[in-house]
């Protein structure tokens, strides 16, 4: 699966994501649900984000994401594809997270059903809560690699439930 500008498209900052891949190989096709969910998280991060390597001169960057041995991998390269770094990630910070935002988001869902208006919004904001939890954790875990804001760690956090969500 892969996301990105159109060719040709204008590139205005040089501090940002401009393509991600996922390998296929590690990560797996989902059902048309889940690659659907992907492309959806993947357009939401290429649409704004910061994106910037703080021992690299700029970019606009690519990324391709993959998972070896429980790390999600991010092999960075600019645009035109030149090598810059990988980073491996530890995804043991956000297992649990990963799994209490399933299950808020199951509750929203069936709740959209059956509950009052209070109801829903008092779930959303336990699922919004559990949202900043895990972009405030990636924001610390890739300190010092690559300097994300906030919401861009946010949008990146949606790829990565979006990569373990079952459907």
């Amino acid at each position: 699966m892969t996301g990105g500008r159109m060719p040709g498209e204008a590139i205005s900052n040089k501090h940002c994501l401009v393509g991600v891949t996922l390998d296929e190989s590690s990560l797996g096709r989902g059902t048309p649900d889940q690659e659907h969910e992907r492309a959806i998280a993947i357009y939401d991060l290429i649409e704004k984000n910061r994106f910037l390597l703080p021992e690299h001169e700029g970019g606009p960057y690519l990324v391709h994401l993959a998972l070896v041995e429980r790390r999600l991998v991010f092999e960075i390269r600019t645009a035109d594809g030149g090598a810059v770094i990988t980073h491996h990630l530890s995804l043991s910070p956000l297992r649990r997270i990963v799994k209490d935002y399933e299950l808020v988001c199951e509750s929203y869902y069936a709740a959209i059903r059956t509950q009052t208006p209070e109801q829903i919004e008092a779930i959303d904001m336990g699922r919004r809560g559990l949202h900043d939890e895990a972009a405030n954790i990636l924001l610390e875990r890739l300190a010092n690699k690559v300097e994300i804001d906030f919401d861009t760690a946010r949008r990146l956090f949606t790829l990565i439930y979006a990569l373990h969500w079952k459907g």
